[in-house]
């Protein structure tokens, strides 16, 4: 039990104290728009870091795969693999810093923007959908949305380059005689015979390859939704 010094030296919690002048209101937005910038640039460099692994993964294998003529193809669809895991991890930390974009581009597009070029058609409907966001966080965007935007920015071309690294390594056989010199499959069942994995035909390799680049294809080729901060200009990560 505390005696009574003891519970004259505990702070009293009091309630918190909202501004009550327009200086105090243009204090609080200010600090905030920069914490909310903050959590935003924070997301935006993971979101750069797994770029670059996945720019690094696919550097790497490549240059293990096309090194040597001996080198398996499995390799490059390893490399696949890897390159879709980090697509997904990516995706995550998009959703995560569209969030806090979407809450600094609303405060820039309905208050800063109104400071310096007022327009007559817009409310005050943003500051209760901030406030709302703030009391129950929700994503804007779902997983596949956001694995689709990342393809289209980035990882599209990452593919594509390792596609051809494997239809390259696929279509090219090195004969018993000479490990170290390279030609042209002559049929497509020796293409097919270079495609196998082990135990798995190639025809089963092919097809899992074929469908996962047409998804890739759709997702890459499919036109941008106009939805959230898409709909504000086209300035956008």
């Amino acid at each position: 039990m505390l005696d009574g010094s003891q519970r004259n030296l505990t702070p009293a919690v009091q309630a918190p104290v909202f501004p009550g002048t327009p200086n105090e209101f243009i204090t609080v937005l200010a600090h905030f728009h920069r914490a909310e910038i903050a959590r935003m640039a924070g997301w935006r460099d993971r979101i750069d870091r797994t770029t670059n692994w996945a720019i690094t993964v696919v550097a790497a294998l490549l240059s293990v795969s096309l090194s040597t003529p001996t080198a398996h193809h499995g390799v490059l669809l390893f490399a696949m693999l890897l390159v879709l895991l980090l697509l997904v991890i990516e995706a995550r930390r998009y959703r995560f810093f569209d969030v806090y974009r979407n809450r600094v581009r609303r405060m820039e597009r309905n208050y800063f923007a109104q400071v310096f070029a007022p327009a007559p058609d817009t409310s005050d409907d943003w500051v209760r959908a901030l406030g709302e966001d703030l009391r129950r966080p929700l994503f804007l965007i779902d997983l596949r949305r956001a694995m689709a935007r990342r393809l289209r920015r980035n990882y599209c071309w990452m593919f594509l380059i390792l596609l051809l690294a494997w239809l390259v390594k696929t279509s090219t056989t090195a004969p018993p005689e000479d490990s170290v010199r390279l030609r042209l499959v002559q049929s497509f069942g020796e293409w097919l015979g270079n495609a196998a994995i082990g135990p798995v035909p190639g025809w089963i390799v092919m097809l899992v390859v074929a469908g996962f680049y047409a998804w890739i294809a759709v997702a890459s080729l499919r036109r941008p939704e106009s939805q959230g901060e898409m709909a504000f200009g086209n300035v956008h990560v």
